[in-house]
């Protein structure tokens, strides 16, 4: 069994490694400390589990564990958590493995007998339940090219253009396409983006301005995007308040 170890404290990285060792048919093949590091490593060295911390800084544990849930064989998944008795009911009812800090030996092979795979469902409503202030929100997208899982920092978004059944994510390295609805995009990140069509979210820190185009059409100028994003009848005036409010 391949085991991947994510944790930002080396120490415990370390303690869960030489765990894993006296582990008959496992063995440590990556390491990572945070979440981003960890489906980086994924995609290399394909583990069987990721033995995954959850309070992690630049990517949490329950945000890696999405974007992991989108690989094409994803890894098992066994949280390793210090959270309370009510956080950890959340993990029960959906039947999700985890590892109670400090982790000892006997814990660590049982969940390695039972890993198994998580299903982004699974993951989105474990992780609203153990929220402790405000529903996490994600800083990054995650979309599958021919590059494998590729990861868009949310701050680097211009917009979100939707088109059929997919919705291209226009940043500053690029498109990518994924198979997530405007919706759901607007209702996770409405504070850092705005509605200027019925298909389409622009960022607000990426807006330079909006101006008249031909027939009385009004378009969206967007810093770094060459092209011009019609603005709908509709959402006109709702996006010239918000403009008067930057």
């Amino acid at each position: 069994m391949r085991v991947l170890v994510c944790d930002d404290e080396q120490l415990a990285r370390d303690r869960l490694k030489r765990l894993v060792d006296k582990i008959e048919n496992a063995e440590v093949v990556a390491e990572a400390g945070n979440g981003r590091e960890a489906i980086i490593e994924a995609q290399s060295c394909k583990p069987d589990v990721v033995l995954m911390d959850i309070r992690m800084p630049e990517m949490d544990g329950m945000e890696a564990a999405e974007h992991l849930s989108k690989m094409d064989n994803p890894p098992a998944l066994i949280f390793c958590t210090a959270y309370d008795e009510h956080a950890l009911q959340a993990f029960r009812v959906h039947a999700v493995d985890y590892l109670l800090k400090p982790v000892n030996a006997a814990d660590l092979t049982a969940a390695l007998n039972k890993a198994k795979t998580l299903n982004r469902i699974q993951l989105a409503e474990i992780s609203g339940e153990v929220s402790e202030d405000k529903p996490r929100r994600r800083g990054h997208i995650s979309a599958r090219t021919h590059r494998g899982l590729e990861l868009v920092p949310v701050n680097c978004v211009r917009y979100f253009l939707a088109d059929q059944k997919y919705v291209t994510v226009c940043f500053s390295e690029g498109e990518v396409l994924i198979d997530e609805t405007l919706k759901e995009l607007e209702a996770e990140f409405g504070d850092q983006f705005v509605r200027i069509h019925r298909n389409a979210l622009v960022a607000l820190n990426f807006i330079e301005g909006m101006e008249m185009a031909t027939a009385g059409h009004h378009q969206v100028r967007l810093r770094g995007v060459d092209e011009r994003l019609t603005v709908s009848r509709r959402h006109v005036a709702g996006l010239r308040r918000v403009l008067q409010n930057l």
